[in-house]
């Protein structure tokens, strides 16, 4: 089976060289390339690709914008975030916005078709960079969230105030 691609993104010689390496990958095939996020919108609703390769800064319409809506309006189609950001703010937007996957730019050709098998075996990917800072920020939540988990009444304060509901003075 041919795996079906859109690339998007603002830069053409990224474009450019991304097409030229994953058509080199025998079960890849680039469908469509998309310059600003609304067309990567009109392109995958034209061409419903299995794919797309979406850089998180765009003109007109950004990447996670243009992500929530695909996922919206084709929720078949998976969305790979591709980005220079590896920031938590752009990381979350594009998670929270349906993508299925994570990658710096800085990654390897190889990683990339990796994300893009995965993400199509119902799976989620997300580049050990990028899942090192989500782990990491999930933790620092945890903590935060396990401290407003104490009672904010100690066990004797409880103790008093029942009493005090059933009637008894405070001596």
């Amino acid at each position: 089976m041919t795996i079906k691609v859109v690339l998007a993104d603002d830069h053409r010689i990224v474009r450019d060289g991304l097409r030229s390496l994953l058509e080199r990958t025998p079960d890849m095939k680039v469908v469509g390339e998309a310059a600003h996020g609304r067309t990567a919108v009109e392109l995958v609703r034209n061409l419903l690709p299995d794919v797309v390769i979406m850089d998180v800064s765009m003109p007109g319409l950004n990447g996670i914008e243009a992500t929530r809506r695909i996922t919206a309006t084709t929720p078949l189609v998976k969305v790979i975030g591709l980005s220079m950001h590896s920031d938590l703010t752009f990381v979350t937007g594009m998670l929270r916005a349906g993508a299925s996957g994570y990658l710096p730019k800085d990654c390897a050709i190889d990683e990339l078709v990796d994300a893009i098998h995965t993400v199509l075996s119902s799976g989620f990917y997300l580049s050990p960079s990028v899942a090192r800072e989500v782990a990491e920020d999930y933790v620092r939540h945890l903590a935060i969230d396990s401290s407003r988990d104490r009672p904010i009444l100690t066990a004797r304060e409880r103790e008093v105030a029942q009493l005090v509901a059933e009637g008894l003075s405070t001596k």
